[in-house]
């Protein structure tokens, strides 16, 4: 039974001495008001996370503007292994910022790579998961009629979730990587259609879990601008200086309407906290930074970078052409016309507030999801009833429970 509720994987030289990495911690270790913690109901009730006396499988769908992602967990203790992942580029909300509309090419795309996700969760005999679908679903005209053909072709009812949803769970997907010495983080998510930030102050935070990182989110923001929607509007093959400030402009004027406080300025300034970036932009330029001849998760999960390095790798990317973007292995053909739009997003939030430091995390939404599935069942905190959210269907064409 299945309840549904609702990466360049490359190796490469070993990273600078300049690139300090602390420790990592698991994909789990999750220590404006803040955000609420959304329910969800357990197939087989509260439990330890084991079925019988196999690991009980998780599994957390995230169909972006630009990506579809799967991956696929076993519980274990408090954490997980990732048992399969998936990820493919789709470009979901290719021009949608202009026309309002998904268009027939990416749905197609889209609807092939789900397929995909689908057997995945069938042959991996997942029992729970949570399959949602962001900013190209939420804003398209025909955003619905799209969900409906999902799921009639794929078997898979996909969950469109808040950008508060979004930002609260990459806030759980990545938290570990906070620095615990500083005074919290400002986390930010450079997606496809939307970015999300999180200003994270554990200084006043107490106790552990997720109770009480929901309780250290002071403030959050949600810009409705992403890598695909910059660049459908600007343009991201050749980008000379003037089109990066437009384009920067235009995300820091966005980001002049979100105003967290003095506080939040102060503690920038004088290096109290850190960013903590999630997005395939920053991945990107720590890969590059780091000289990698393939892209190597393991080495970029987790890497600082100075102000000055972050500065010197959005430089040494925009003096690149578009063919030497495609020719990098850190960026590649995928990439190459979105990765400066990433850049501008990355710059406005740098001007905005100068931190002196960066981590890097190659986690997020999709780690959040399944640290909050494996925590309920942990905690007992499922729940049945309620509204529906989503459904499966197995080879057999029946559907499997709904999630609640």
């Amino acid at each position: 039974m299945f309840e549904n509720i609702g990466i360049c994987a490359r190796g490469g030289p070993a990273q600078p001495a300049a690139a300090r990495r602390g420790p990592v911690g698991t994909p789990t270790d999750t220590g404006s008001p803040p955000l609420p913690a959304s329910g969800h109901s357990s197939l087989s009730g509260s439990g330890s996370g084991q079925t019988g006396e196999a690991a009980r499988r998780y599994a957390a769908l995230d169909l972006g503007t630009n990506n579809c992602r799967l991956l696929v967990a076993e519980a274990r203790g408090r954490g997980f292994r990732v048992v399969d992942a998936f990820s493919r580029i789709v470009r979901l909300g290719e021009g949608v910022s202009l026309s309002g509309r998904l268009g027939d090419a990416a749905m197609d795309r889209a609807v092939e790579a789900l397929k995909i996700c689908q057997r995945k969760l069938v042959d991996r005999r997942v029992e729970r998961a949570r399959l949602v679908a962001t900013e190209a679903c939420r804003t398209a005209e025909n955003g619905g009629h799209f969900l409906d053909r999902v799921r009639d072709e794929v078997g898979l009812e996909l969950e469109i979730v808040s950008r508060e949803t979004e930002a609260r769970l990459a806030v759980m997907g990545c938290a570990s990587l906070v620095d615990r010495d500083g005074d919290g983080a400002i986390l930010f998510d450079i997606g496809g259609g939307s970015s999300e930030l999180v200003w994270l102050d554990t200084h006043s935070r107490s106790g552990k879990g997720l109770t009480s990182i929901g309780r250290s989110i002071r403030a959050w923001t949600s810009l409705p601008v992403g890598v695909v929607t910059l660049a459908d509007r600007h343009g991201g093959l050749d980008v000379d200086d003037e089109k990066f400030e437009r384009m920067t402009a235009e995300v820091s004027e966005m980001l002049e309407r979100f105003d967290p406080g003095h506080a939040l300025d102060r503690a920038a300034r004088e290096g109290r906290v850190h960013f903590l970036g999630t997005s395939g932009t920053v991945t990107t330029l720590a890969g590059v930074y780091l000289g990698l001849a393939r892209y190597d998760r393991r080495q970029v999960d987790g890497t600082w970078l100075e102000a000055g390095d972050v500065a010197d790798m959005i430089g040494r990317v925009r003096a690149m052409s578009y063919r030497d973007r495609v020719e990098s292995p850190c960026i590649g053909a995928d990439r190459a016309d979105l990765v400066i739009a990433g850049c501008a997003i990355l710059e406005a939030i740098r001007r905005r507030w100068p931190c002196p430091r960066l981590r890097v995390a190659d986690r997020g939404l999709r780690e959040g999801i399944l640290t909050e599935l494996i925590a309920e069942d942990r905690d007992g905190g499922g729940r049945r009833g309620g509204p529906q959210r989503g459904r499966h269907h197995g080879h057999d064409g029946r559907a499997g429970e709904r999630a609640r």
